[in-house]
């Protein structure tokens, strides 16, 4: 068996109508001023509304920082470090997406400490306590609700991880009703990376564990049964419950058997051009299964099962690939690398980007070099 050591949020809480609980779990935690971290757009939405109201409500006192933005650079997590020091505040709660979540996690760290954001940045650097964090996703996505990981942009366009059980949010709060007004194209390309989540957790090279698997099976049925049916239909709050609880299985996954090469490249289309996470992560997904078919394909044929489009079908990672492609197409999101305005000129710098993912290519069960990012960029320009 393999060596296991399995970390996630202490307390995970799914449920319709769960925002009101938001005071009492604050109050639990001892939090008396907390900071709300969102982005623009959500800080005007009705979700929002409904999440200061239950705090209002339930007499907690709060300040919102809501600066964050996609790809959220560490000018804008200093800023905010500084303003929750000076507001005294002694707990967080992320709001939003995963750029949100992951701000609040890096916040609610730097805050107590002393250490600078630049000693933390790696795998285990985290020295001190945080505050009380309580996340509270709005998209079926990232999963950063139940990870001990934060991805902040530095520089100008190079992503870098945070990862330490210090990130692990004391509680994650999980209500689909905050869901329903997710646009069509933002609940394809989040839940497209959860289900990538998951099926790089399954196939991850170096921490792959029966644990991890088991979690990662079950993220990719519920996400694929129910993607496009959260996409087509936005009310339907069963389909939302099952998209953003896939979301979080999928995250617990990851956080324990971590992702590998799709990622990786994902991550400089989002550095230089701003294309969302989850729709970065799509457009690559399917040049980078094939890529890995020559040592995935035995998992791969595991987790035909796990597809409904494919339960008819002869379980092969050709047949795999093929129903996720077919799923992605069903969605209406762009497909290729030329329909998101990327410049072909640009490919062979964007490999050389993806190189320095290494914190993440050494999970992929095939060993990525430069040339193949180059081809597999070539691969998903058109």
């Amino acid at each position: 068996m393999t060596p296991l050591d399995f970390q996630t949020t202490r307390r995970i809480i799914c449920e319709p109508g769960a925002i009101q609980r938001l005071p009492s779990l604050a109050r639990e935690l001892g939090v008396t001023r907390a900071l709300i971290v969102t982005d623009r757009g959500i800080f005007t939405s009705a979700p929002f509304a409904r999440c200061q109201d239950a705090l209002k409500a339930g007499e907690i006192d709060f300040a919102v920082e809501h600066s964050v933005v996609a790809d959220p650079p560490e000018a804008i997590v200093l800023e905010a470090v500084t303003k929750a020091r000076a507001l005294k505040i002694d707990g967080v709660i992320g709001f939003g997406g995963g750029s949100s979540m992951d701000v609040a996690k890096v916040i609610a760290t730097l805050v107590p400490s002393t250490q600078k954001i630049e000693h933390i940045y790696g795998i285990g650097n985290v020295a001190t306590k945080r505050l009380p964090l309580i996340q509270v996703p709005t998209t079926a996505g990232t999963g950063s609700e139940v990870t001990p990981i934060a991805i902040i942009t530095t520089g100008k366009t190079t992503k870098t991880g945070i990862v330490s059980p210090e990130l692990l949010p004391d509680v994650a709060l999980l209500d689909a009703e905050l869901t329903l007004g997710l646009p069509p194209a933002t609940t394809a390309a989040t839940g497209i990376d959860a289900m990538v989540h998951a099926i790089e957790a399954y196939t991850s090279k170096l921490k792959k564990n029966s644990y991890s698997d088991l979690l990662a099976r079950e993220a990719l049925q519920l996400l694929s049964a129910n993607l496009v049916r959260a996409v087509k239909h936005g009310d339907d709050l069963t389909a939302r419950e099952a998209m953003l609880y896939g979301a979080m299985l999928a995250g617990q996954a990851f956080a324990n058997a971590p992702v590998a090469a799709v990622h990786a490249l994902a991550y400089p289309l989002g550095g230089h051009y701003h294309i969302s996470h989850g729709l970065s992560n799509s457009l690559m997904l399917p040049h980078v299964l094939r890529f890995n078919m020559s040592e995935a394909e035995s998992l791969y044929k595991e987790l035909c099962g796990c597809l409904a489009a494919a339960k008819t079908l002869t379980a092969s990672g050709d047949n795999f690939v093929a129903v996720l492609v077919g799923l992605i197409a069903e969605t209406g999101i762009p497909k290729t690398l030329a329909e998101v305005n990327v410049p072909q000129v640009d490919l062979s710098m964007l490999a050389r980007d993806a190189m320095l993912q290494q914190r993440l290519l050494v999970n992929n069960p095939r060993a990525v070099s430069e040339a193949d990012a180059l081809r597999l960029y070539e691969a998903a320009y058109s």
